[in-house]
Parts: structure tokens; sequence; C-alpha cells
């Protein structure tokens, strides 16, 4: 990786695993679509040519940012859990063909959303838990695992948020889990939200009342995209690759399982603007909305507005076909259709996150309708359909849904 932008050098650090320049640069996200608010400004660090020989870990660079941005420093400690929690996770995905492996087969239960959950699913839900448990900075969380939001840190009814716990985490721990025992990839998604300060417990309630303002409290997990605070994925394939966006441009790094650490290996991640790669459940194509048949059709036929013939990758695993679409450009979705009209796709904690990273790289995400960002979820585990990826693909299909109106 190399850099040339001319920025203000902060600090020199000498030593051999310090041998590079830190330096900071403001990168205002541009308003995406249909955007109401101000784009933020985020100080990144930008690092020299050496970093090619001496590699910048994760914790490396959430330390320049935590530098650089003093009110996200705590983000630091978060994300060093989650790297943490992504380590053994793929350690976990890895042996569980084994047939010592206590990892295999279904753990018997099914979750809120009456999916069978394997042993995986339950596993790398509590790991995920306890990693952010004990980080001190979390209040609650959201988890597809979960029913309803969980106090990570108190059972106490007067104790649901402290000073300390500033963050709140939606997550889906195991993403694509049920091809697990093909070697399908899988990943881990997950989105940071500041919570309310102005949720507070009085500790004097008793009874019904608490009850209320433990709920209100819970419910703040009901945030829309436009307010994640910080969202990643950690994929587990051919390699364990960490993307991950704190609102200034998407980052990916890849695990050196000889040094144990995630090294930055894609800087500031573009999605190109143009593809011809559409990734879909094809066999439900017959159940869609009219606008996105037309749109798809055309891809195959090469009419479409590019004129490309787009060829078909899709792997079933959200994770996996998003980092393919990242890299290579092109547009995956699970749009709604006669069977399931909000799709399948949970919103919080699926769609919000992953269209944080998606935007952040300059791709676009949308139901057809409206931008997933902007959507404030009335439940946990709302579905939304989703269609995201390429800029110019992408706004074909806003376009299709505009013109059927």
């Amino acid at each position: 990786m190399k850099f040339s932008i001319s920025a203000l050098v902060l600090v020199s650090l000498a030593g051999v695993s310090d041998a590079f320049v830190a330096r900071s640069q403001k990168v205002s996200v541009p308003t995406k679509l249909n955007v109401a608010t101000e784009p933020p400004t985020v100080k990144v660090p930008v690092l020299d040519e050496v970093c090619e020989t001496t590699g910048v870990t994760l914790k490396r660079y959430m330390n320049e940012v935590a530098m650089l941005n003093p009110e996200l420093t705590e983000l630091t400690t978060l994300f060093g859990a989650i790297d943490t929690a992504c380590k053994a996770i793929t350690n976990m995905v890895k042996r569980s063909q084994l047939p010592s492996s206590e990892t295999l087969g279904y753990q018997g239960e099914v979750n809120v959303q009456g999916e069978d959950q394997k042993k995986l699913d339950v596993i790398t839900n509590d790991v995920l838990k306890r990693a952010l448990r004990f980080t001190g900075r979390m209040g609650v969380l959201a988890s597809e695992e979960e029913d309803v939001p969980v106090d990570l840190v108190n059972t106490d009814k007067d104790a649901v948020f402290t000073e300390t716990n500033k963050y709140v985490a939606v997550f889906d721990p195991l993403d694509g889990s049920s091809n697990v025992d093909a070697g399908i990839p899988t990943g881990t998604i997950i989105g940071i939200y500041e919570h309310d300060e102005n949720c507070s417990m009085d500790e004097s309630c008793i009874g019904e009342d608490c009850t209320a303002q433990e709920l209100n409290c819970l419910t703040n997990t009901l945030q829309p995209g436009t307010s994640l605070v910080a969202a990643a994925y950690c994929l587990y394939s051919s390699s364990t690759f960490f993307v991950l966006t704190i609102g200034a441009g998407t980052y990916g790094f890849t695990l050196d399982e000889n040094l144990g650490e995630f090294v930055l290996s894609h800087p500031n991640m573009k999605i190109p603007e143009t593809s011809s790669i559409m990734s879909f459940n094809e066999a439900n194509t017959h159940m869609w909305d009219e606008p996105l048949q037309k749109v798809v059709d055309g891809w195959k036929n090469g009419t479409g507005k590019s004129g490309k013939t787009f060829s078909s990758r899709y792997v079933g695993s959200m994770v996996g076909d998003v980092h393919r679409t990242l890299l290579y450009g092109g547009v995956f979705g699970y749009p709604g259709d006669a069977k399931n009209p909000n799709g399948k796709l949970r919103l919080l904690y699926e769609g919000a996150p992953m269209s944080f990273i998606m935007e952040q790289a300059g791709g676009v995400s949308t139901t057809g309708k409206e931008r997933v960002m902007d959507i404030k979820p009335d439940y946990v585990h709302q579905r939304v359909p989703m269609v995201m990826g390429s800029k110019n693909d992408v706004e074909e299909v806003i376009e299709a849904y505009k013109n059927a109106e």
C-alpha cells in the first residue's frame, strides 16, 4: 500500500515496529442519495509507504484514530474486543468439522425468527457478548440470536447504563451459518451506536414503572443506520478479513496467522461505479417486483444502461457476497418477493451496518424505493429488502422503481 496525500504530520515514532509516520487527513464523507444530514468529518491516519514492510495492525490503526479523534478513544477498546472475538471465532469455524469438535450440528433450539440454531450460532453469540461485556464500554446489545435487546453489564434495573457504558452494539454473530458444514464462507456483522444519554433509570421506581423505563432504554438499539458510529464485518474464508468503517472511508485488514494480528491490506476501499456482476438468488426472480425483474433481465441480456452482459455470482452468505462485491464491483441483493415482501435480511444488525460499510466505499444501498440507512427499525428483528453495490448499477434499479410509480 502506498499513500501520497499531503497532510499535517502529527507524530514521528522511532523503532523497528513503529517505523512509519502517521498523518491526519480530514475526510468529509460525500452525501449519498436522499441524505438530509450534514456529512460527518472524521480524521483518519494516512500512513507512509514504509508500512509496506512493517505492516499496520488493526490495533495500531485504531490507536492512531483515537489520537486524531479523542472523542472516539473508547472505540479502541471496543474494537480490541471485537478483534479478539473474531480471532476466536475463526478458529472455531476452522475446527467445526472435526469429529471431535463440540460445535458440530444443531443446538436443538429455534431462534426468535423461527430458524434452527446451530451450535456455532449459540457459541459465537456468547463469545461476542462476553468480549463486549468486559470492555466496560457497552450498555446494551441486540443480536440475531437474542429475542430482545440484552443488558450486558448489569442485572439491577437501576443500573442499565452508567457513564462508562457509552455504546450500543448490534450484531449477527455468524452470518451464513446454515452452510458452514459445507465450508461456505461465513462472517460476523456488527454495528456500533452511541446510547441516548437521556436514557436513565429512576432509582426510586418500582414495579411496572421500572419495567417501562428499562424497555425505553433497551429500545435505544432501534436507531437508523445514519446514527451508526462504526460498523464492521469479519469474513471467515480462505483468509480471515476484517473490514470496518468509522464514517470516514472503508478499511480492510487480513489476519496474519504468524503474527496473530489483523494487518491493513485494503486501505480506503473503493467499489467500482459500474460493474458486470450480479449476486441474487435468481430462483426467486418470478416473485420479484416488476421493476427489478426488468432491470435484471436487461443486465442478463446486455441491454441495461451500461450495455454490459452481467455474470452471476451468488454464495448465499451475505458477508461473502458483499465482500466480493466491494472488491470487484457488482450488485448484491435480497429483494422482497411474493413470499417474503420484506426480504429476509434483518435491518438493524445486517442491513444497516453493511449499508454503512458499502456507502463509505462509494457504493449505494437501497430497498429500491428508499435508502436503507434512513430507515428507523420498529422492532429488533425487522426485515428489509435490499439491493446494494456499484453506484451506477444500483441507481438503475432506483430509477426503475421511480418510473413504475
